[in-house]
């Protein structure tokens, strides 16, 4: 018997880029020096591999955030525990949305979503460097 699916994955996205403030790539674009701001790239591993990471970008995944965030986990990533703004990005804006809002649950503050993700950063000339 097929399954009846209720909810769509764009209605967690829709939900996701509603509860998180975003920011637009010109605004990230002029934070990408400041050491206030610490930029993080959700999408896997091969994403990032193929087409490389905004410079400075802590490289995670969707699916391993939470683990990333959680300071008394092995796979817990340093750069989680500093006083910053965290700018999540992916592709498009759509899974960062939804990790932001995990970050959040997890008291990680301030967390924004970047705008159209990596996409719209390197249509706007925004530089990657190599993971």
């Amino acid at each position: 018997m097929a399954q009846t699916i209720s909810k769509s994955s764009k209605d967690f996205v829709v939900q996701a880029l509603a509860a998180v403030p975003t920011i637009s790539v010109g605004e990230a674009l002029s934070l990408i020096d400041c050491p206030d701001h610490v930029f993080v790239d959700l999408r896997d591993g091969d994403e990032q591999a193929k087409t490389g990471v905004i410079t400075g970008a802590v490289a995670s995944s969707r699916g391993m955030i939470e683990f990333h965030i959680d300071p008394k986990c092995p796979a817990h990533k340093p750069e989680f525990n500093q006083a910053k703004t965290y700018v999540f990005y992916c592709a498009s804006g759509g899974r960062s949305a939804m990790a932001a809002v995990v970050a959040l649950e997890m008291g990680l503050s301030p967390v924004v979503n970047l705008a159209g993700g990596v996409s719209a950063w390197k249509k706007a000339g925004g530089s990657l460097e190599p993971v």
